[in-house]
């Protein structure tokens, strides 16, 4: 996501999983300080460009993984029962300090864990308004107890610091 340093983002889509009977309820993903949208998160910038950030296990273990590519490329048929939905969260409150504004900063978020090699947890972007990280995470039971793991084959995005923080993302 360095690509994204000095970009303008204009537009971010969610890709949560559809659920019920039939595969077409989209399951809960706003839980105010954080989102889960399961499968990935996709930002395009001022230029046209798209980064995609899904969980993947590259490294041997769940972790972040970016791509200078649409959601498409790495979801089958988004929208289909079962499958994931496209949310645009664009207007959402929680991304309107993101939306517009220069990127000044996008850090990955290394993960140590004694027993695993280093992967990518999660991407942190920073505007002068606001900041996001981006994770492999989803809370670690449900209902959500205030409690997260990561390295899990699920996104997580988080708009508070002090939550970051408790997670272990700061």
């Amino acid at each position: 996501m360095a690509g994204l340093v000095g970009r303008t983002i204009t537009a971010i889509a969610y890709f949560p999983l559809m659920c019920g009977e039939d595969g077409l309820v989209v399951d809960e993903w706003d839980a105010g300080a954080w989102h889960e949208p399961t499968m990935g998160v996709e930002l395009t910038t001022a230029t046209g460009e798209v980064y995609s950030a899904v969980w993947g296990h590259s490294f041997d273990y769940y972790g972040l993984e970016v791509f200078p590519t649409p959601m498409t490329a790495h979801l089958r048929d988004p929208g289909t029962p079962g499958g994931s939905a496209r949310i645009d969260v664009t207007d959402h409150a929680q991304w309107a300090g993101l939306v517009g504004q220069p990127v000044s900063s996008s850090d990955i978020i290394w993960s140590t864990e004694p027993e695993a090699p280093p992967t990518p947890a999660a991407v942190h972007l920073r505007t002068t308004a606001c900041q996001v990280w981006i994770a492999a995470g989803r809370p670690a039971a449900w209902p959500p107890n205030g409690k997260f793991d990561l390295h899990t084959d699920d996104v997580l995005v988080v708009f508070d610091e002090v939550l970051a923080d408790q997670i272990g993302l700061v």
